[in-house]
Formats: structure tokens, sequence, C-alpha cells
């Protein structure tokens, strides 16, 4: 790619960048539980029916892990979060990435054309 083009897709990811929306890190878990009520369903020695199902949120921000749970009614919109957040980094990744090949090709000087 020559400088110009890199700067285009720059511009590109730019634009696309701000587009996002809402976003979180993490990924989001869905777990089925047994309770410790003797004779439940959940523990039912043929086809037992486990509770759930429960989301969970789970994350690290600045070196700290956490988790927390996710109401029904919300898991559609924390997907959506978790998955503009996990596009932001891959457009973040690919600008550095851009950033390094254009300072490389503004670095390395442009050949002659006069027989060299």
């Amino acid at each position: 790619m020559t400088p110009t083009q890199i700067q285009q897709r720059i511009k590109q990811l730019q634009r696309r960048l701000a587009r996002l929306g809402p976003m979180h890190p993490g990924s989001l878990g869905e777990q089925y539980n047994v309770c410790g009520t003797p004779g439940c369903r959940c523990k039912a020695p043929q086809a037992p029916h486990k509770h759930g199902p429960y989301y969970q949120l789970s994350y690290c921000w600045r070196g700290k892990s956490s988790s927390r749970f996710v109401r029904p009614e919300r898991v559609a919109a924390m997907r959506e979060k978790v998955a503009n957040y996990k596009r932001f980094r891959e457009l973040v990744n690919e600008w550095v990435d851009l950033a390094l090949e254009l300072e490389r090709a503004e670095r390395v000087p442009a050949r002659t054309s006069d027989g060299d």
C-alpha cells in the first residue's frame, strides 16, 4: 500500500469507530444451577432439569477481573455492547498496524527510476 492509501484506510477506520455505539469488554456466559432444595426437579435422578439460564458477564479491566449477572431482559443489549467492544478492538488493532506500516513507508527513501 502507498502512504496515501494507508492514510485513506485509517480515515475509514476512524469513521467506523465513531459509529460503534455503546460497548463493554468481556464475554457473556450462560449457566444452569442446581439448588439445595431436597426433591427439587433439578436433582431428579432421571432427567434432572436445572434452574436457569442465568447470564454472567465476565471481564478484565485495568488488571482487575470482574463478573456480574445480567438480567434476562438486558441480555440482548449486553451482547450488542460486547460485540461492539470486540469490533472496537479489531478496528484499533488494524489502525495501529496501518500506522506502523505508514511509518515504515515514510522512513524508507523513495527509489529513483534513473537506472539505479
